[in-house]
């Protein structure tokens, strides 16, 4: 079993408020028989007319020396979970959780936000 990160309980209970059943802590996959787990899936009931709609977030807090590092790392999971969830659960949505301070400091700099933007992490 795979430790939780130090925010996870903050990023369960934000989701919870919002509305969001969650289904799964952790959300398992198994693709091509390498099996990953992601911090946690979630579901919620929208308008009649549009269905449900599916979300799988991974948690980061950043808590090394260098956020650099712990960006190529939270990068690399990130894309790993994305395309495995399009093979295995294409309508679920991947979302990167990330403690406020770290976005504004260091996530929102020049090469990060370019980065985020053009692998269209959210």
């Amino acid at each position: 079993m795979v430790a939780k990160d130090k925010f996870h309980a903050v990023v369960r209970i934000a989701l919870e408020k919002e509305q969001w059943k969650i289904t799964d802590d952790p959300l398992r996959l198994e693709v091509g028989g390498t099996k990953f787990e992601i911090d946690l899936g979630a579901e919620q009931l929208l308008a009649a007319d549009r269905g449900e709609e599916k979300i799988a977030v991974e948690i980061k807090t950043f808590l090394s020396d260098s956020p650099l590092t712990d960006y190529h790392a939270a990068l690399g999971q990130f894309l790993n979970y994305r395309l495995a969830l399009e093979i295995s659960e294409p309508n679920r949505i991947l979302y990167l959780a990330v403690p406020i301070a770290v976005y504004e400091s260091f996530l929102s700099g020049n090469l990060p936000r370019f980065q985020l933007r053009d692998i269209r992490l959210k």
